[in-house]
Order: structure tokens, then C-alpha cells, then sequence
């Protein structure tokens, strides 16, 4: 039965006053692979990652959802963004293609068609990158380095899928990317190059600049003195032959200490 008074008091009725930790809204939904009815797809998947059979345990794909359970009257119905009963939005942000309904539209919810999903944070305000694969900042266009498909990748430092997630990410100097709040920790802890391609992701002069200093006070031992090594320069990629240092090895082409000591290169004969 359909609530009185005018159309829009009927729609906006019991907003954001339903809802889980994820998203408020007005509506549930039932998870076709199990049947059973949960608050959000983020809702069914932590609860699905908790069961004691490892085999039982699964993930929502969200297009799949077919059927939404009005919260404001409890009335069953096909995905759709009003009640069939009450007339409530059971969204104010909806999208039929992700299945996506969300009252705090404060987010500025847009769908992304090469994405796939739903951003938040206003269309005007992100490009989608076609080698990246994902939404950047405008202020990312033309400005960061592509890595292929670098959001379809797990987080590496809590490994949780980055593509989808809920947190904000953040693209480093290198192209690849991890959570802000990981990103942060990481730094936190000095640690400073990226965990997957090992390129420094701050700049790093200054702390060069320490350790020209430190080297040049810190004689080696005769024996060492005039030693050489190969060397990979993780910041730039080039291989070159130094003299070893104790304290570090300096790449001859970008000057950078971030090197590791590598066999000599194979010569043809």
C-alpha cells in the first residue's frame, strides 16, 4: 500500500535512515548465489569469507543481482530505484547496470562505462586511463606513468583487490598503485621504494646527497679499495660496473643509491 501525502515526501521518506556501514539506503538485497539477503554485496562478502568450509566461502558479482527487499515496508521486488509498494527511492543514487543504490549522494556517484562500476568524487573531476584500465584524477592526465591494467591488481601491501575497493588509492611515481592509508604506513616505516618494481617513490636527493657524504668520510680497506661490481639501478634500469662500497653502490647514469649488486653481464665470444 502505497504511503500518503505528496509524491516526493513519499521518496525521500527514511532516507539515510537505513543502511549498513557501507552504503545507507533504503533497500537489501538477495544474493542469487546463496539466496540468502544481506544489507550490500560487501556485507555478503565478509560474511561468505567467514565460513568454516573453505569451499563454501564466495564473492557476489553484483550484475547478477535480480531481486531487492524494500527496508522502509519489507516488500520483495525486481531491482528497480522506487518501491513497488511504498514509493520510496530506495535509492537517491541508483544505477541498474552495477545494481547500485546509495542515499548519501554527497559522494557525487557517477558510472563509469569503460570501469564498468560506479565511482564517487564527480564525473567532472576523473579521466578514465584505457592502458591503466581505471579512474584518475584529472590532475593524473597527461602526468603519471601507465602501468597496463594498474588497478586491476591486489593492493601489495594488504593485498585486498584495488580495482572495486572502498579505500582511496593513491598512484605512485612509478605507475603502480596501493592504498592511500597503506601507502602512508609504508612510508611511515621508511620504506620507500615501490613493493613491486622496487623504483624509488619520493624524491630521494637528499638522502643521496647523505650518503655521497658518508661515503666519501668512510675509507675502505685496502683490499677493498679498489674493487669493482656490477651493479642494476632500480630507479633508471641501466647495469654499470662501480667501485663497491660498504655503504652503498651510486648508479653512474641517474646517481641514485637505490642499486643492487648483480652478476656480470655475459659477454659474447
Amino acid at each position: 500500500m502505497l504511503m500518503e501525502g505528496p509524491s516526493n515526501d513519499r521518496q525521500t521518506f527514511g532516507k539515510m535512515g537505513y543502511g549498513c556501514k557501507h552504503y545507507r539506503r533504503r533497500c537489501k538485497i538477495r544474493a542469487p548465489c546463496c539466496n540468502e539477503v544481506y544489507d550490500c554485496r560487501h556485507c555478503h562478502n565478509e560474511a561468505t569469507s567467514l565460513l568454516r568450509i573453505i569451499f563454501d566461502r564466495h564473492e557476489l558479482v553484483r550484475h547478477d543481482v535480480k531481486q531487492v527487499i524494500c527496508s522502509v515496508c519489507d516488500t520483495e521486488q525486481p531491482v528497480a530505484r522506487v518501491c513497488t509498494n511504498c514509493g520510496v527511492n530506495m535509492g537517491e543514487y541508483f544505477c541498474d547496470v552495477c545494481i547500485f543504490y546509495d542515499d548519501d549522494i554527497d559522494k557525487r556517484q557517477f558510472h563509469c562505462d569503460d570501469c564498468g562500476i560506479c565511482r564517487v568524487g564527480g564525473h567532472e573531476n576523473f579521466f578514465h586511463c584505457k592502458k591503466c584500465g581505471s579512474c584518475y584524477s584529472v590532475g593524473l592526465r597527461n602526468n603519471h606513468s601507465c602501468v597496463e591494467n594498474s588497478m586491476r591488481h591486489h593492493c601489495p601491501i594488504c593485498y585486498e583487490y584495488l580495482f572495486d575497493s572502498l579505500k582511496d588509492t593513491t598512484v605512485m611515481k612509478c605507475g603502480h598503485t596501493m592504498h592511500c592509508e597503506c601507502y602512508q604506513e609504508m612510508i611511515k616505516r621508511d620504506k620507500y621504494c615501490c613493493p613491486i618494481c622496487s623504483k624509488s617513490v619520493v624524491d630521494m636527493s637528499g638522502t643521496w646527497k647523505r650518503i655521497d657524504d658518508e661515503i666519501e668520510a668512510t675509507v675502505m680497506p685496502d683490499e677493498y679499495r679498489y674493487k669493482k661490481v656490477w651493479i642494476l639501478c632500480n630507479d633508471c634500469n641501466d647495469t654499470t660496473e662501480v667501485y663497491f662500497h660498504v655503504i652503498g653502490q651510486k648508479c653512474s647514469h641517474c646517481e641514485s643509491y637505490n642499486t643492487r649488486t648483480i652478476a656480470p653481464p655475459v659477454l659474447p665470444q
